[in-house]
Formats: structure tokens, sequence, C-alpha cells
């Protein structure tokens, strides 16, 4: 399997320079190969492939006016013609959206294969460089010098941090130990989870414990002059205010997403379009604050590789509206209702947990740990979400 390893990185001036034009290559490359392609498809309704850019990029570097493509690696160019290919490939498949344009002001970033980088001793030597890269390298239980990376990515943040990312090809890990539990999910805003067994993980809410400070650095940003020295000062103090926020977020979503698997044979959560759910303008900051959908991601690829089992069961189960105890499914539940008693078992619920438990069950039906007594709808197991209704299962339930 594929891990990676970002670590931060100190280049020195000259590498600096050769760098920002790569950088700059890269960029050029995308934006006037997506030009390129959005033409030919108005004009003629053709795709382009990816021969055919890559006789493109050849042709202009014969040119005078892009002659400069000729100064940097040919490596980081070759490889952003293959990801705009993939990109398009995954925007006809209905997986993404259409690719944009880079901007100069975002992550900058460039791709080295094992031909255009070698590493001796832990030492990174990129290409077109003399001295190595000097890294800060902070994993205890992997050593550098017998690393062998299969590509390197070279990246820069808007707040003017460097960085290296290590692709590397691993052994399978070994599974972690059977625990016999497990466990609901049912996320929310006023507490970012409340599981089956009644645990509540509050929401840590970092975008709105760092607002006014980012506000503030925004309204001085706003008041510099475009192109101004200060201006671009102004702009690095409020990319570097975003970037405590999303390692903030980081570091309690990997938290939390490594306790629950080591702890839970079998996880269940819900299949959220959180898509549709952030076009709420009452909710859409808090719902892109609280970052459900990198959740489950590093849910997803830390049961594989634990040997865990994730269970996704489908959006239009009414989890919330179905007792736990008997069955019993709601005609209507208003969202600010956070308690209520079951018409026909008389058993209180709180609604969060309730929902958490109709999960669990579900999941289990799912994972094939259950008969399929248990309240439920459509299920599965991991994979990509597809809509469908919910079914009826037996017993059938009484109508409120």
């Amino acid at each position: 399997m594929r891990t990676a390893y970002r670590c931060r990185a100190y280049p020195n001036s000259e590498q600096q320079a050769l760098l920002a034009r790569t950088f700059g290559c890269v960029r050029l490359v995308w934006n006037k190969t997506l030009g390129e392609r959005h033409r030919v498809w108005h004009a003629d309704g053709k795709r382009t492939t990816y021969r055919e850019t890559d006789a493109q990029l050849t042709d202009w570097k014969k040119t005078e006016d892009l002659a400069f493509l000729n100064e940097v690696s040919s490596v980081p160019l070759q490889q952003t013609l293959r990801h705009q290919h993939a990109a398009f490939q995954n925007f006809f498949a209905g997986r993404a959206k259409y690719p944009r344009f880079k901007s100069r002001s975002a992550r900058q970033n460039a791709h080295f294969t094992r031909s255009a980088f070698r590493m001796n001793n832990g030492e990174l030597h990129l290409a077109k460089t003399v001295a190595p890269m000097v890294l800060v390298w902070s994993f205890d239980d992997v050593d550098l010098a017998s690393l062998n990376p299969t590509m390197v990515v070279v990246s820069r943040e808007p707040d003017g941090r460097w960085y290296v990312t290590f692709a590397v090809d691993i052994e399978e890990p070994d599974a972690e130990p059977i625990t016999g539990d497990e466990i609901g999910i049912d996320l929310g805003i006023k507490d970012f989870a409340v599981t089956s067994d009644g645990l509540r993980i509050p929401n840590p809410r970092h975008l709105e414990r760092k607002a006014r400070n980012l506000a503030r650095y925004q309204r001085r940003m706003a008041r510099c002059q475009k192109g101004s020295a200060n201006r671009r000062k102004a702009k690095v103090k409020v990319a570097r205010a975003h970037r405590k926020i999303r390692n903030a977020r980081a570091d309690f979503l990997h938290k939390t997403t490594t306790r629950i698997i080591r702890e839970n044979d079998l996880v269940v959560v819900e299949d959220l379009a959180i898509e549709h759910l952030v076009k709420n303008r009452s909710l859409s900051k808090a719902i892109s604050d609280v970052a459900w959908g990198e959740f489950r991601r590093m849910l997803e690829y830390k049961a594989e590789r634990a040997g865990r089992t994730l269970a996704v069961i489908d959006r239009w189960y009414p989890s919330s509206k179905t007792c736990s105890q008997c069955g019993h499914l709601l005609d209507w539940l208003d969202l600010s209702t956070r308690t209520w008693r079951c018409p026909s078992c008389r058993t209180r619920h709180d609604r969060d947990v309730n929902a958490a438990k109709n999960i669990l069950a579900a999941g289990r039906v799912a994972a094939g740990r259950d008969s399929g007594e248990a309240c439920g709808a459509d299920v599965r197991r991991q994979g990509f979400s597809l809509p469908r209704s919910a079914m009826k299962q037996e017993p059938p339930r009484a109508r409120a």
C-alpha cells in the first residue's frame, strides 16, 4: 500500500529561486493547457488526449516566448499534464467538478518522480540543484536514510512555509487486536458526534474561536493598497491565521478517528449529503468548520489499515424518528425537538443517542453481524454513496 510522510523544508536562496520558477512554469502549463482544452471542446466538441497535450508542451518549448520552460525540470511539467488528464477523466465520469485555473496566490506545488530526485543517506537532491535540501524529520519510527520514495512533492503554502511530501510504498500493516466493541456515530453541529453508548464529543468550533483574530487581519489587509508590500505582509498574516485553524481542526480529527478505530471493531456512520447541506446560508459556515467529509475520509483509510469494518448507511434512513426499542416510526419530528417519548412503548429518547443506536443496528445488518431483525433501511459497507430509498423491515412498524 502507499502512504506519505510530510515534513517541513528549509530551502536555501538558490533552491527557492529555482522552485519558484518551477511553480510558475507548472502553473503556466496547467492554465495554458486548460485553456486549449476549453477552446477545442467549445469549437469542435472534441476531447483533448494526454498525447496531444504532451505534443503541445514540446512545441511550446521550441517557441521564443516560452523557451524559459526548458530552464526547469521537465518532470513536474509532465506530471501537471497527467494530473489534468486525470482531473478531466474524473469530471466526465461525474466524480469531480470541472478543473479550474490555478492562481499564483494559492498553494504552489511541484511533483518530482524518481528521475528528477535522488536520496543519498537521508539527503534529498532535486533535479538542477547542487546542495541537498534541509529537512526537519519528525517521524521517530521511520528512518529517513532508509526511505525509498516513489515521488516527492515540494510545496509552498500561502503563508510562506515550505513542505516536502514523500510518497512511499509500504507493506500492509498488521491488523489491530479484536476488541469486541461496536459503535454507531450520529454527527451534528452542537455536539460533533454522539455515539450509540451515550458518549458526546463536543464540537471544538475552531473557526468560531479564531474568528475575531481572523477578521482583524482581514480588515488590515483590506485597508492596504493592492500590489503594495504592506498588503503582501498582511496577506501572509491572514494565511497564517487560516493555517492555525486548519492544523487545529486536523489535529482534532486525527485524534478522534484514531481513538474510534482502535477501540471498536465495527464503526457505523451516516452517508450525509454535505454538498447539499452547505447550501443552507444559516449553517454553511458551521458545517464547513465541523468537517464531516474529512472525518469520514479519515475513518475509511484508518479502518482499512487497522482491519476494522466501516459501514455507511443510507442517508434517507430515518434514524432520529425511529424508536430504537420497538421500531415505532414517527410521521414527523421537528429539528428543535431534542427529546421525545415513543407513543408505542413509552420509552423516552434523547434524539441524538437514539439516532446513534439505530445507526449501529442498521450497520450490523450491513456488516452481516445481525439477522436483519433490527430497525434499519438500505445500508451497505464501504464505497461510494448512491441515493436509495428506505425499505420496510420486518416486523412492520406502527404509524404515529
